[in-house]
């Protein structure tokens, strides 16, 4: 549950920013999509190496 203090007479609308911004930050949605379907491990391994590829490929570009 996140908690989100909230000053006396502050705006309604800046309170959700807070609140989107931390719920995004503590990766709630992630975790989420991940629980709803299995993924094999050695899937999960082969997307971080060809995520780490394209990084790669895109910093080298960049130089």
């Amino acid at each position: 549950m996140l908690i989100i203090p909230i000053k006396e007479g502050e705006n309604i609308e800046r309170a959700l920013k807070k609140y989107k911004k931390k719920f995004e930050k503590t990766n709630v949605m992630k975790q989420l999509r991940a629980r709803k379907e299995f993924e094999k491990p050695s899937i999960s391994r082969r997307q971080e190496v060809i995520r780490a590829a394209y990084k790669q490929r895109m910093q080298s570009q960049q130089l």
